[in-house]
């Protein structure tokens, strides 16, 4: 895993590159927060390729463990994939709810990820 770094509006947005899963558990991503957090940053671009498939399966809970944290550390997350796939409502709701309040972000591109972080 490397973190590349994105400027824009005078922000450093760190971007989890890497070709495996990054969040498998609640404990990864609180790992991977506290290291961003660490760091001085206040968000995050994490691609959904390196994110558990569970998460997007609601009944599990993990997206609800995993969203609580970033929101109580105050880390915004863009999670950048093709979420066409997610066909239930629920999902579609929970991804559509997320994107309006800000925090938590569902974007296609890394473009879109930049501009929604960048953001105030």
């Amino acid at each position: 895993m490397e973190i590349k770094l994105h400027q824009r509006n005078e922000l450093n947005i760190p971007e989890v590159i890497s070709e495996s899963i990054v969040i498998d558990n609640t404990q990864d991503a609180v790992d991977l927060l506290g290291n961003i957090y660490y760091q001085g940053f206040d968000n995050i671009i994490v691609h959904q390729k390196n994110i558990t498939p569970d998460f997007f399966d609601l009944k599990t809970g993990i997206a609800g463990e995993i969203l609580q944290k970033f929101s109580n550390y105050r880390v915004r997350l863009a999670i950048v994939g093709d979420f066409s796939s997610y066909s239930s409502k629920s999902i579609q709701d929970f991804m559509f709810e997320s994107n309006k309040l800000g925090q938590i972000n569902f974007v296609e591109s890394e473009a879109e990820a930049i501009d929604r972080l960048s953001k105030k």
